[in-house]
């Protein structure tokens, strides 16, 4: 296989700043601290960070004939995203949202739905999409040419050729699960937070959400918690919980889509299931330490020394 990891999906240029308390009004300006750029999305996000741990990954996606869509690639290369799968969608914008995170963290956000929605894979690419060890694909609902039936099979056939298959979504009702659905009986790790899961079953009760989601088909349930944590579910019945890391939060944007990317790292390395999602919180949890999805993550090494040396919530 020529990759590590292929990420496939919800690629997006956004703009950051903080901390913002309100849009002010009319034609004012409100100053703020910090400012920053940086590639996002559930599948751009995940590609750098796996990037950055020493993974050798491919972005599959879309950008548009602009001048967001040529820094994507360019960011893409500076950490070595082989984007040759990246796709120019001809009368779509690149993906782009505006970032107003508050001085708690959270982080509402203005967004432009653009070339996500535009690309396809094509029969005659299928094979380099599936030159790959891990298929992530992440943003499930935004990706209108391929959420229509397209997905599954390009995970139907990455899971006959015995690639592991994970999945992130974005999703906000429980209408979205009809385009979920047919996905989870390809994929062996399924990987929402706890509000996406809420959205799509219904259900409040997380232990409910976990068994009604393993019961729609897929082979484990990864679901992140927040400050809370992860939790894992899988078929077979095993259940780990595992707590979130003590850090200050400055922005916990992208921090679902580095989580995806830590866990991955762990698969690669063969580590354990607890190890995999404990990679997955710390790279995390070093996502939100800073502005800008990845902007604290450095290395596989800084990673592995930050799960052993910084406390866990209690």
């Amino acid at each position: 296989m020529t990759f590590d990891y292929t990420s496939m999906g919800f690629h997006t240029f956004d703009a950051l700043c903080r901390p913002v308390t309100e849009i002010p009004p009319g034609g004012n300006t409100l100053f703020v601290e910090d400012f920053a750029l940086a590639v996002s999305g559930a599948a751009g996000c995940a590609a750098i960070v796996a990037a950055k741990h020493g993974l050798s990954v491919q972005a599959v996606g879309g950008v548009g004939n602009d001048l967001m869509g040529d820094w994507v690639l360019r960011r893409f290369a500076d950490f070595g995203v082989d984007t040759a799968m990246m796709q120019r969608c001809p009368d779509f914008a690149t993906s782009s949202s505006i970032v107003t995170t508050r001085p708690d963290g959270q982080r509402p956000a203005l967004h432009k739905r653009g070339a996500t929605a535009g690309f396809f894979v094509a029969d005659d690419q299928l094979d380099q999409v599936l030159d790959t060890k891990v298929l992530h694909i992440g943003g499930v609902g935004l990706m209108d040419a391929m959420d229509k039936g397209r997905n599954a099979e390009v995970l139907e056939e990455a899971r006959n050729r015995g690639i592991t298959t994970t999945l992130d979504v974005f999703a906000s009702t429980p209408d979205d699960l009809a385009l979920i659905r047919p996905l989870l009986k390809h994929t062996n790790y399924f990987m929402p937070s706890e509000e996406e899961a809420m959205a799509l079953s219904g259900l409040t009760d997380l232990e409910d959400i976990a068994a009604f989601l393993l019961d729609q088909g897929a082979g484990a349930v990864v679901m992140t918690l927040g400050a809370e944590g992860a939790m894992y579910r899988d078929r077979a019945g095993r259940k780990i919980d595992i707590p979130a890391f003590l850090i200050d939060v400055v922005c916990t944007c992208g921090c679902g889509d580095c989580f995806n990317a830590g866990f991955a790292t762990g698969l690669h390395l063969g580590r354990d299931m607890e190890d995999c999602i404990r990679l997955g919180q710390a790279a995390s949890a070093q996502n939100a330490m800073g502005l800008g999805s990845q902007a604290v993550i450095e290395s596989l090494e800084k990673t592995l020394k930050f799960v052993e040396t910084t406390p866990v919530r209690r």
